[in-house]
């Protein structure tokens, strides 16, 4: 398949693997890497501009903490074996972030002014994948989730719902991600699940609501052990449909781990737990994005934005002062100064490079460059400066 990701990683040197690291380990390669890290500042920008608070959570904890949160009775077939550091203290790799964000809502006490409280992590969690059912970025095993969960009154998660709607179309709109369709989630028969009867008729309730409007589809039986979901899903490049994005609804954990606020007449009160992540893992996230952009990223997460070529070595100083300034402002720059022009402009068109700059005897000697933009676009020599802030403009995040 021409777009399969992991060809596209191979020809772009954008991940690897290797046995010595592990099945379902992928290895982010510094193109990829680039092209990540511009995403993940993105997404902490846009979370941040909506009110979100990010935090820092380690990767394991003391089973306690997994008991205590219901993913050892619910979810222990995913999770990895607990390691024993002594005779009654064992650690997990944990499944999930949200029993580390309920202990930093619990880490003192909370005001209903406080609400809701949103509190955000690109953190890393794992889960222990069968080999067979692993594949490049798109099946893993250390994952790194784009995650939040907002702790809010009863009568805000209906508001709550849909500002995070909201911040997923911005996300997938600045990415370029197509949605497949909306999926309402809810519990099926014979699967094992927390809470109480009227706890998720409540909580699917608020999700119809917010639904209201959107076309969607109901699916029994995909629901989170502790509570329904919407899924936002998209198709890879064989057609095939997954979850990118998610909101769920959970009572259960407030209760399991007593999180309360004080309301405006002095009581306490159970807060609603609302997971949601905007895109998903940062693997499946790229699986899916370099398929969907055959590997030409919008210039704002291309791992290299700008190109430097010069003519021959006569202009080697002013193509790395170009270079340079585009590198302090901000852009991800490089010079090529290896073999004829043609083969150098065709290897910039094969990595996909939205900008190649050509600094020839003529741009040399007049300050400007020559720049061509990824569709083959010619335009007429800049100042070189001018040309910095063309690129830089077309290079920006679109956060409004």
């Amino acid at each position: 398949m021409m777009n399969d990701h992991r060809r596209l990683g191979r020809d772009l040197d954008l991940f690897a693997s290797d046995p010595l690291s592990g099945a379902g380990l992928p290895l982010w390669l510094p193109a990829g890497a680039a092209a990540r890290h511009a995403v993940e500042e993105y997404l902490r920008e846009l979370e941040r501009r909506a009110g979100y608070q990010h935090v820092h959570t380690p990767p394991l904890a003391r089973r306690d903490l997994f008991d205590l949160s219901g993913h050892l009775g619910y979810f222990s077939g995913d999770m990895f074996p607990p390691m024993p550091l002594g005779a009654d203290d064992e650690v997990v790799l944990r499944p999930a972030l949200c029993p580390h964000h309920a202990l930093v809502y619990r880490a003192r006490g909370r005001s209903y002014r406080e609400l809701p409280l949103r509190v955000a992590e690109l953190g890393g969690m794992y889960r222990a994948e069968r080999s067979g059912v692993l594949g490049g970025l798109s099946r893993v095993r250390a994952i790194s989730l784009n995650d939040a969960h907002n702790f809010c009154a009863p009568e805000q998660v209906g508001a709550e719902v849909a500002e995070i709607l909201g911040l997923i179309r911005a996300a997938h709109a600045a990415l370029g991600v197509r949605v497949a369709g909306f999926r309402l989630s809810l519990r099926g028969p014979g699967e094992k699940y927390v809470g109480d009867e009227e706890q998720w008729r409540r909580a699917e309730e608020l999700l119809r609501a917010a639904l209201a409007g959107i076309d969607h589809t109901e699916a029994a039986g995909e629901a989170a052990f502790y509570g329904p979901k919407i899924d936002i899903q998209v198709r890879d490049a064989a057609g095939r449909e997954f979850t990118l994005s998610t909101v769920q609804l959970d009572f259960d954990k407030p209760e399991r781990f007593d999180l309360s606020y004080v309301d405006a007449g002095g009581k306490r009160r159970r807060p609603v737990m609302v997971h949601r992540s905007l895109v998903g893992s940062m693997e499946r996230l790229f699986a899916y994005l370099i398929e969907e952009h055959a590997g030409a990223f919008p210039s704002w997460y291309a791992p290299v934005q700008v190109v430097v070529l010069p003519l021959d070595d006569r202009q080697a100083g002013p193509a790395a002062g170009f270079a340079r300034d585009c590198v302090h402002a901000g852009l991800r720059a490089e010079v090529d100064a290896t073999g004829s022009l043609g083969a150098r402009i065709r290897d910039a068109s094969r990595r996909r490079i939205p900008y190649v700059a050509v600094v020839g005897p003529r741009e040399a000697a007049e300050g400007r460059v020559s720049l061509r933009q990824r569709d083959g676009r010619l335009l007429d020599p800049l100042p070189a400066s001018a040309a910095v802030d063309l690129v830089t403009a077309a290079a920006r995040p679109p956060l409004g």
